[in-house]
C-alpha cells in the first residue's frame, strides 16, 4: 500500500532543523542509531528536545526499513 502525498507531510513538519540530531550524534563519534539509543536510555541527562529528536530518529529509521 503506498503512502499518500498528504500521510508524508507530516515528516516536514515534524523536522525543524535537518542533521542537527546526526551532527550530535557525529560530536559523540556514535551512528545515528547508537545515540539515540543512548539518549533514549532512563537516566539520561538529555534535554527533553534531544530526546524528541532521538524518538523521531528511531521512528523515520523504522519507516526506511519498510
Amino acid at each position: 500500500m503506498a503512502a499518500k502525498k498528504s500521510d508524508k507531510k507530516w515528516i516536514k513538519k515534524a523536522i525543524k532543523k535537518p542533521g542537527a540530531f546526526k551532527a550530535k550524534a557525529k560530536k559523540a563519534g556514535m551512528s545515528t542509531k547508537e545515540y539515540a539509543a543512548r539518549v533514549l536510555k532512563k537516566g539520561s541527562k538529555a534535554s527533553p528536545k534531544t530526546k524528541r529528536q532521538a524518538s523521531l530518529a528511531k521512528t523515520l529509521s523504522k519507516m526506511r526499513r519498510g
